[in-house]
């Protein structure tokens, strides 16, 4: 399938009409013929359920699209060539997508995330699995956070990498990965965005992104991730897809690994080398994009993880009432503790505090990883150790003791 111009400012319209998702979207299309004739409805339907649905103006469309091609970007449909085949098989796929870079996006992807709170060890790790799978002809997805995110993306710039946005191609979040932004599409690599141009992200429009994250990947690996972080979200949405969930196992002192440990427990495979992700994925990514699933092994059960999407049954729904809800409307702005937006360190000593962990690191790692000099990080040492608050090992090594 290939949009005509016209068809697509259609879709733009009423994609972004309020009350309008991608599964009412999809019953629209399917009830009405097409996105003109849903767009016609749409009065009438507002009037139904007593209220008005104004869906875009053709104009406003057109300059939204004109907005995004002055960055270089495009819109991508689902069912057109360049729409990610995986992630179109979801239940919730984006029927738009605001596209900028190259067409990587079928090439076979795994999705690394975690912790933006990341320790030294967490980093070197995500680093290191980054480059093995980009190494075996993977492209690295993630969400352009601080921590493990960036890491994961600077990593896997040469082999290529997906950076999946939670707002607007314009609002690039947080503010200052700008330059990796500019690394990434300097490098092959490419930025996505579902929201409109201009769209400041906010709480839940995180969720939104996590499920095209995990939904442009075989399997999602989780690194650091509190009980209740953003990252098990992902994993949620990566079960729901029934794609693979892998997880890297953490001292139990740390609580950036309680959520990481809990999935390990509950079943998903454990990851301490690249191999392990590449083990499990060969199979099933020789089999294809359009290849059967698999049978479910053990899966993690995260029902507990709250539910992020509240969408009305236009099927099964009185016909007086098919303007749906907000199909993004969720039952609390964002997960407790998922730290979308953490503030930095205060000074040396926070930031120094905040990489460390129960695992032992090296002083010339944590210096590289702060961004510090070797000898500003020997001083806080020398202080934490004064206080008690590290353990010194062989080798240089140090780490966090727990209080």
């Amino acid at each position: 399938m290939q949009l005509t111009d016209a068809q697509r400012l259609d879709w733009l319209r009423l994609i972004r009409t309020e009350g309008v998702g991608p599964r009412t979207f999809r019953t629209l299309i399917n009830r009405f013929g097409g996105a003109a004739a849903a767009l016609d409805a749409m009065p009438d339907l507002g009037r139904r359920q007593g209220k008005r649905l104004e869906p875009p103006s053709r104009a406003q469309a057109e300059d939204e699209v004109a907005a995004l091609a002055r960055l270089g970007g495009r819109l991508i449909a689902t069912g057109e060539a360049g729409y990610p085949r995986l992630l179109q098989q979801t239940d919730a796929a984006p029927p738009l997508l605001a596209l900028r870079g190259a067409a990587i996006l079928n090439r076979p992807a795994v999705a690394l995330v975690g912790s933006r709170n990341a320790s030294t060890a967490g980093l070197a790790f995500t680093e290191r699995l980054a480059r093995g799978l980009g190494e075996a002809g993977l492209i690295v997805v993630s969400g352009l956070a601080r921590g493990i995110d960036a890491r994961a993306h600077k990593a896997s710039l040469p082999t290529g990498t997906v950076a999946v946005m939670a707002g607007g191609q314009d609002r690039i979040y947080p503010t200052n990965h700008g330059a990796l932004v500019d690394a990434i599409l300097g490098e092959g690599g490419a930025v996505l965005a579902e929201m409109p141009m201009g769209w400041v992200p906010r709480g839940r429009d995180f969720p939104r992104r996590n499920r095209i994250i995990s939904g442009l990947s075989y399997g999602t690996v989780v690194i650091e991730a509190a009980r209740r972080s953003g990252s098990l979200i992902t994993a949620r949405y990566a079960l729901e897809q029934n794609r693979e969930v892998f997880a890297v196992p953490g001292s139990p002192l740390d609580p950036r690994a309680e959520g990481t440990n809990d999935l390990i427990r509950q079943g998903a495979a454990l990851v301490s080398e690249v191999s392990h992700i590449l083990d499990v994925l060969g199979p099933i990514i020789e089999r294809g994009p359009d290849a059967d699933a698999a049978p479910a092994r053990g899966r993690p059960d995260l029902r507990e993880q709250p539910d992020f999407w509240d969408e009305i049954d236009l099927d099964a729904a009185n016909p007086d009432t098919l303007a749906a809800p907000d199909l993004f409307q969720t039952a609390e702005p964002a997960a407790s503790g998922s730290s979308e937006d953490l503030p930095e360190p205060v000074d040396d000593r926070a930031r120094i505090v905040g990489l460390l962990g129960p695992s032992p690191v090296g002083t010339d790692e944590l210096a590289r990883t702060a961004g510090l000099g070797i000898r500003v990080v020997q001083t806080v040492l020398l202080e934490l150790e004064l206080d008690g608050r590290i353990e010194r090992h062989g080798s240089g090594a140090v780490s966090l003791l727990s209080r």
